[in-house]
């Protein structure tokens, strides 16, 4: 293993951990070079699995035992070190800069889906990253995003949705034309004169299905609600509105990713 002691991350091929923003990992003039930083090993473990690309990685002294060999630098130091050197707690110990790989197209994300989330404006990392896990774990197929909502590839989301986010096949989506071409029924939540529970029975019918979710402040827009076969809400008790939009999500998968009538589940 290449095992590399530092006491400073004026190295350029520490950048990644220190010095580049989220954008910047991106890279989108040059989206082939672009990388994202995973954090905690049972999350890297899960991006590996998956085929994730490791560059380097960045981890207390301590912790050196739990990184796998993958012919890449290790770079390591004490705690309170790196604290000082990132900014923060690497509150998981270890940290990995992996390339970003080539996005699928909506075309191939929807191939067989039966039901997929679409995120729209949902900027919160930590919302993202619940998102995504409830996703995977409720039985969705895939997950969409309009290009204002967070990436999924922030360090945060990455973590907090354990990993999914390599598990689940995602996208961006330039279009709502792009489900209805695809045979899907956009059933948007949100709280609307028109709006009819999630148990509702027509619902049930409903073959394929794009369940899609607003941003955190404001919700869907009037033109996403517009376009949407169906706006669905969850019932409230005790004068509450509305839940988190996490929160939401994991009910709302729950609810309508069963199989439509007549269909047996797995």
């Amino acid at each position: 293993m290449n095992i590399i002691h530092i006491n400073t991350l004026e190295d350029e091929a520490l950048a990644p951990y220190a010095r580049l923003t989220e954008r910047q990992l991106q890279n989108t003039l040059h989206p082939d070079e672009g990388l994202f930083i995973c954090e905690s090993m049972k999350v890297i473990e899960v991006a590996l699995a998956h085929g994730m690309e490791p560059v380097s990685f960045l981890c207390e002294e301590k912790f050196l035992p739990t990184v796998p060999d993958c012919g890449v630098p290790v770079y390591t130091a004490e705690r309170q070190l790196l604290k000082s050197l990132t900014g923060y707690e690497l509150s998981r110990g270890v940290l990995c800069a992996m390339r970003r790989l080539k996005r699928p197209g909506v075309g191939e994300v929807l191939d067989g889906a039966r039901r997929v989330a679409v995120l729209d404006g949902v900027v919160n990392s930590e919302n993202t990253g619940a998102i995504f896990r409830a996703a995977a774990s409720l039985g969705l197929d895939a997950v969409l995003l309009t290009r204002t909502s967070c990436d999924p590839l922030n360090r945060r989301a990455c973590r907090v949705s354990m990993g999914t986010v390599f598990q689940l096949p995602w996208t961006f989506l330039d279009s709502y034309r792009q489900l209805k071409d695809s045979g899907m029924a956009v059933v948007a939540l949100a709280l609307t004169d028109r709006s009819v529970t999630i148990g509702d029975e027509r619902l049930k019918q409903v073959e394929k299905m794009a369940i899609v979710l607003g941003s955190e402040g404001d919700g869907l827009s009037d033109a996403v609600l517009g376009v949407a076969d169906y706006v669905a809400r969850i019932p409230m008790q005790r004068g509450v509105d509305s839940l988190n939009v996490a929160a939401a999500a994991a009910v709302a998968f729950w609810e309508l990713g069963k199989p439509p009538a007549g269909q047996a589940s797995e």
